[in-house]
């Protein structure tokens, strides 16, 4: 296991003497994408982005992510981009896991470090350089925002985890706790970034089933999640789609902690007509 605080994935490829049995899965109900997979031959480039590359983790996909999508981005000495949002609809979140940036958003600079967080609202001029002279990873996940009646869009966010007090799960001492980004009780947000964390042999104990999607990358250490009718093993550096109403479960297997980064879609009424993403 990485002895990084947060793992983030560094390209290459597997040797031609490597088995190509992994551990990929594809369903309609969840996905797995290990950090095997996150290899050189799989990135992408980006209009507008300089010395970047990357890993596109999660798009709008009938039968798969239908709310949002998120990249890993891998930016280089003196990269970044002056025009990275090319749909003015979208909402931005930013998680830092390696290297340090500086980000402007509406003209106010951010320098931001591991462990850093960013929310952008719609229609916000930002802009994210490296300065430093070795590469900077993060998170972007991309929504497009969803308004309601009588409330603005959110305003800008920048902080670090190491500036949020955990919030425990009732009943767990402690065991399982969740780093919450956004306020949990502002309806201007339309989906929530958080950080859970479950200490070894720490659990989930039910099989959560409900509306709301999840995008979970997981940062540090090693567990066994049950998707839909599955348990499967993941560890640092993999992906997990959950589609609404998967179900769900986890034990923390150790010896260390078990720490990912969640997407959830929240606080806006459920369609009552099917909308086809573009």
């Amino acid at each position: 296991m990485s002895d990084r605080r947060y793992y983030a994935p560094h390209g290459g490829h597997p040797a031609q003497t490597a088995l190509m049995t992994g551990r990929a899965v594809f369903t309609e109900a969840y996905a797995v994408i290990p950090k095997g997979v996150m290899c050189d031959i799989v990135t992408s480039r980006l209009p507008h982005w300089e010395e970047t590359r990357a890993w596109i983790i999660a798009r709008p996909l009938s039968g798969f992510a239908e709310t949002f999508s998120q990249y890993i981005m891998e930016v280089g000495p003196r990269g970044g981009s002056d025009r990275p949002e090319p749909d003015a609809h979208a909402e931005a979140a930013l998680f830092i896991m390696e290297g340090e940036v500086e980000l402007t958003v509406a003209g106010t600079k951010s320098v931001m470090a591991p462990g850093g967080f960013a929310y952008i609202p719609p229609s916000t001029a930002w802009s994210l350089h490296n300065t430093q002279e070795q590469a900077a990873r993060f998170h972007w996940i991309r929504k497009h925002y969803e308004p309601a009646a009588g409330l603005s869009a959110p305003p800008v966010l920048v902080t670090n985890e190491t500036q949020i007090k955990p919030d425990s799960m009732p009943g767990t001492e402690g065991r399982w706790a969740t780093t919450r980004f956004m306020d949990p009780n502002d309806l201007r947000h339309d989906m929530h970034v958080t950080i859970v964390t479950l200490e070894p042999g720490a659990s989930i104990p039910f099989e959560e089933t409900h509306v709301m999607e999840h995008g979970l990358y997981v940062l540090e250490g090693k567990a066994v999640y049950r998707l839909n009718t599955d348990w499967v093993e993941v560890e640092a550096g993999d992906f997990m789609w959950l589609r609404a109403f998967c179900p769900q479960a986890c034990y923390a297997g150790g010896p260390s902690r078990f720490r990912y980064l969640l997407y959830k879609d929240v606080n806006r009424h459920a369609p009552l007509k099917v909308q086809r993403q573009v």
